[in-house]
């Protein structure tokens, strides 16, 4: 079956969407799944909160945008994942919740019983969601089960489709898919050191530096493993796949080494978002052109690139719209990021009857 540029470009752009979100994102849920074990002193915890502050709903922004993407150029893709697989995406939901609840109410409260509530909501909110993102995007590069469901009508155009069986929740769980999800994990809590010791300076970063130092060799481990297992077994892509793969682990081996003995924070940080770039791209890669579904053997109707989405007028309308604000939203979010651009220490947090924020 042949695609058209128009649904490749914004198979390409949905890619580069979630990529965006997995490597902001994810530095930011592996700073809030460190506050309650970074920070000893409420003024500690605040340091680490502030470090994401300004930027954590922003970096939302790449989840709802890639979701809202999905939505109006692959409706199928978008109408199969949302129905068959309701049941995680509402634990993400809650995850989501439970963290810009815990974010956005901490300094309502004086009570240190409910901030160090909030710092635990906001840790399991963020390792829920990376959790179960894990264990998804493991689960579409194995495929996930997909038929044609039989039109309602005789004069029915649009072809639907489910998963089997549906809801799609205990099948997610195999060893691969398990490994997915723990891997991710890691991943961002090493993402997330990194941006401590970027971010921060004195004991935070001292404990930070630490961390990163021994979760950054499991996420070597862990990560070379996921890798491997996917490119040798579960979805091989060929030599392109076993690049990236290097490539990655170059950026995770490039993280631990600057954090550490390099005593360079920054070049860590690249290499950590680098490594979170290329594994993404990778997951792409075996999700093209069937978005992550294994259609059965000798079906009259898949479910691919083509069958998924809208018509040309619609993608080229988006594609318009895309080209106008996406450069104004990556402006901004660079100025965001550059205005908030210097380390914070506990010299820099007032006391509690001054504080605004934290």
């Amino acid at each position: 079956m042949e695609f058209t540029t128009l649904q490749i470009v914004w198979f390409c752009l949905i890619a580069v969407l979630w990529t965006g979100y997995l490597v902001l994102e994810g530095f930011d849920y592996g700073v809030a799944m460190l506050i309650p074990f970074l920070g000893k002193t409420e003024k500690e915890k605040r340091v680490i909160i502030n470090t994401i502050g300004p930027v954590w709903d922003g970096n939302e922004v790449w989840l709802l945008t890639a979701g809202g993407a999905m939505f109006a150029a692959f409706p199928a893709w978008y109408a199969t994942l949302f129905s068959g697989l309701y049941l995680p995406l509402f634990l993400v939901l809650v995850g989501l919740i439970v963290r810009g609840v815990a974010f956005e109410y901490r300094s309502k409260h004086p009570e240190m019983s409910a901030k160090r509530t909030f710092d635990w909501m906001a840790s399991i909110g963020s390792f829920t969601v990376s959790l179960i993102f894990g264990v998804a995007f493991a689960n579409f590069i194995i495929g996930l089960p997909v038929l044609a469901l039989p039109p309602a009508t005789a004069e029915a155009q649009t072809t639907l489709f489910k998963l089997t069986p549906s809801p799609y929740l205990l099948e997610l769980f195999s060893p691969f898919g398990i490994l997915g999800g723990i891997v991710l994990v890691v991943l961002f809590l090493f993402h997330g050191a990194i941006y401590l010791t970027l971010k921060t300076r004195g004991i935070v970063q001292d404990r930070a530096k630490k961390f990163a130092g021994t979760i950054g060799l499991a996420a070597i481990v862990g990560g070379a493993v996921f890798l491997v297992w996917q490119n040798a077994i579960v979805h091989p892509t060929g030599a392109i796949g076993w690049v990236l793969l290097v490539l990655a682990a170059l950026g995770l081996v490039a993280g631990w080494w600057f954090v550490g003995r390099g005593g360079r924070p920054g070049l860590a940080f690249i290499g950590t978002s680098l490594a979170t770039l290329f594994v993404a791209v990778g997951i792409f890669l075996t999700m093209f052109p069937e978005l992550g579904f294994a259609n059965p053997e000798g079906a009259d109707k898949v479910l691919n690139l083509a069958t998924a989405a809208s018509q040309d007028s619609t993608l080229t309308i988006m594609l318009i719209a895309a080209v106008i604000f996406v450069p104004i939203v990556l402006a901004y979010t660079a100025w965001t990021y550059w205005v908030f651009r210097r380390p914070l220490s506990v010299d820099n947090i007032p006391d509690e009857e001054h504080a605004a924020v934290g």
